[in-house]
């Protein structure tokens, strides 16, 4: 999130979307170059700020920009010089002017359309690589590459104003930006690769973001509702792993675990939600869901029927083969495996769920409780084979080994 930060707050100063983010990549670059001899400075990222900087003074020189902005960063420069590091942090948690949802407001421009809007905007401010995007979207990694390359052109040859948007254009851009922070949300609450299964300092970035949103405009239920669902699932972080890292799902958890500040956070944000009126949207009713495990003193109280009711909900308002999946495993509790596998068997041709392992991961696991413990076993390793993650790798050839042993 430290290059977020500091493309958002070069991006006021340049006006180059690309700029900004070599600039950014430069400072990283000289901290991971100097820091080691020199000691990690007393502010991290008021001296990463300052540096970037500076590269962009040397820049504009270099590129001869107009003289003006020269002058105005020269002076910029040197007012920070003569300020305490505090003020540098000041500036970048100002809870108004954050750079890094100003960025993404810029990101989400109505120009754009909202497959590059949300792909353009996680490669910035999530930190996520192409090849996370892309699986989060499941799509082909070049398709990611490509909508990222034409979304800044599209922004630099439109001569996009580097600024955040006023309250009648937030609106129209609310939609990307509460999708792109519940995907950074997502990232870090079941990363899609690498050796940790949870990132909770994307969690906790998305949270924040989420949190002055809902500052900025809290006459949107819809926000209420994404803070509210992500507060719930943030609470449930320290019971997803044990003590080596390894994942422990959801009907395992030890819910004394769960933050029930969290809980409270989230329920509070619901109500307030609900409170604003009009017929629940998708995070409000994605909210609804995660308050009844929340509410389960144990797994065994959880209310399946409300949830697959709630699931059906979102499948008339915001169809897709993801949620059918997820309506899938709630009916599998409500009703019974098999009525949740005669879901999931009516989305195995779906083209975007070819490479999802959590399909055959779910099937398995209906197959499990059905007694096929042999198709189960196959589901899982297949499941295992699609999976990039290697905690849940893991966990998934765990439970094919079970299969096998009956």
């Amino acid at each position: 999130m430290e290059s977020a930060r500091l493309i958002g707050g070069l991006l006021r100063m340049v006006s180059d979307l690309d700029l900004a983010e070599e600039l950014a990549q430069d400072a990283l670059v000289i901290a991971l170059e100097q820091w080691p001899g020199a000691g990690i400075p007393e502010n991290p990222g008021a001296w990463l700020m300052a540096t970037a900087k500076r590269r962009a003074i040397d820049r504009l020189r270099r590129i001869k920009l107009a003289e003006r902005k020269h002058e105005e960063l020269g002076r910029e420069l040197e007012a920070q010089q003569e300020t305490a590091m505090e003020a540098f942090d000041a500036e970048l948690d100002d809870p108004i002017g954050d750079d890094l949802l100003r960025l993404m407001f810029i990101a989400c421009h109505p120009r754009l359309s909202p497959e590059a809007r949300t792909a353009l905007t996680l490669r910035l401010l999530g930190g996520l690589t192409t090849g996370e995007i892309a699986r989060a979207f499941l799509v082909p990694e070049p398709t990611i590459a490509q909508r990222i390359v034409r979304a800044k052109r599209t922004l630099a040859e439109a001569r996009v104003p580097f600024e955040g948007p006023g309250r009648a254009e937030l609106r129209d851009r609310l939609a990307s930006v509460l999708e792109v922070i519940y995907l950074i949300f997502n990232e870090g609450y079941s990363a899609t690769a690498g050796e940790d299964w949870i990132r909770p300092a994307l969690c906790e970035e998305a949270l924040r973001l989420g949190r002055i949103l809902a500052e900025l405009a809290p006459w949107e239920p819809e926000i209420h509702g994404l803070v509210a669902l992500m507060e719930i699932q943030a609470s449930r972080l320290h019971a997803r792993v044990g003590p080596t890292g390894d994942p422990i799902l959801l009907l395992d958890q030890n819910r004394g675990k769960w933050d029930q500040l969290l809980i409270g956070r989230g329920l509070a944000a619901l109500d307030r939600a609900e409170k604003l009126g009009g017929a629940p949207g998708p995070y409000v009713l994605q909210a609804a869901i995660a308050s009844c495990h929340a509410r389960a003193r144990t797994a065994a109280d959880t209310d399946w029927t409300r949830i697959a009711a709630l699931y059906g909900e979102l499948a008339r308002i915001s169809p897709s083969p993801v949620v059918e999946l997820n309506r899938a495993v709630a009916l599998g509790m409500a009703s019974g495996p098999a009525a949740g596998l005669e879901l999931v068997d009516a989305l195995a041709s779906e083209p975007s769920l070819r490479e999802y392992h959590l399909l055959p991961s779910i099937r398995g696991d209906l197959l499990a409780k059905l007694g096929r413990a042999r198709e189960a076993r196959a589901e899982f390793q297949r499941a295992a084979g699609l999976a990039r993650n290697v905690r849940e790798r893991k966990l998934l050839l765990d439970r094919a080994a079970a299969c096998e042993r009956g």
